[in-house]
């Protein structure tokens, strides 16, 4: 059972959860550390039904009582705090009440991603987390079965992903890619057919691309795309068709319909 304990701003064993809106200072932070940090009732209990080993909890003490059974599991010490404090720690108003400094757990090698699967999405140099957020949930909505990331693509365990991801990050197996550009011979080889989301020339429409052999959806930054690399040697190149007047959508939002239309 989780240890309550009673404590004040100046107390160090906070400092897990200090300025969680600086996006720099986390990343070193958690890095070095080795957390992530679950924000809200509901990521909370999926870290852990997911296995992920909790270091400690920091919430206010009307979600002490509401997460009492997460904390009969664990030994980690769980600090309580009011709510206006807590954001004074935090750095903004934690609605849901309730956070976790987790452990990271280690990250499987593409290759056990691969393994058995069907449908994979692959992300190339995405930077922005609420988009890694949304693709993670829309892919495990749709029964998509794990994630690459480029070396550079924003980290599924940070705070916001988590957040907009409602989660889907710890049941969604992912791995990162080192050498990126042996990316495409690994996906290959493993039988998958690339399809890369492009606005260039000689795109088929999406509705045309054949379901029928494990499909991996490529999609690139938010910016600029994908990389000429990946553009050339993806099997397929595919678009999706819209209206003239509108140039490309946001690439969460591109996911989303690939994922439906190339579902399992």
């Amino acid at each position: 059972m989780a240890q309550i304990q009673h404590v004040t701003t100046d107390d160090d064993r906070l400092r897990d959860y200090l300025s969680l809106r600086d996006t720099s200072l986390r990343k070193l932070l958690e890095t070095e550390r080795g957390i992530y940090v679950a924000e809200g009732e509901k990521v909370v209990r999926r870290a852990v039904d997911a296995g992920h080993t909790p270091r400690s909890f920091l919430m206010a003490p009307r979600w002490v009582e509401a997460l009492e059974d997460v904390l009969a599991t664990t030994d980690a010490p769980c600090y309580v705090l009011d709510e206006d404090v807590i954001e004074q720690i935090t750095g903004f108003h934690v609605h849901r009440g309730a956070l976790a400094a987790v452990h990271r757990p280690a990250l499987p090698e593409p290759s056990q991603v691969l393994a058995g699967a069907r449908r994979i999405v692959v992300l190339e140099d995405l930077v922005d987390h609420t988009n890694v957020g949304a693709v993670f949930r829309t892919a495990a909505a749709l029964g998509w079965e794990g994630v690459l990331l480029s070396p550079r693509c924003a980290d599924p365990l940070y705070r916001r992903a988590i957040k907009v991801a409602m989660g889907a990050v710890f049941r969604l197996p992912y791995a990162r890619l080192d050498d990126w550009h042996a990316a495409p011979d690994l996906l290959r080889d493993a039988g998958f057919t690339t399809v890369a989301m492009t606005l260039g020339d000689g795109a088929v429409p999406l509705d045309t691309v054949a379901k029928d052999l494990p499909i991996a959806l490529v999609v690139g930054s938010e910016g600029h795309g994908l990389s000429a690399r990946w553009e050339h040697e993806s099997l397929v190149r595919a678009t999706i068709p819209m209206s003239p007047d509108i140039d490309s959508l946001n690439v969460a939002a591109s996911v989303a319909i690939a994922a439906w239309e190339l579902r399992p």
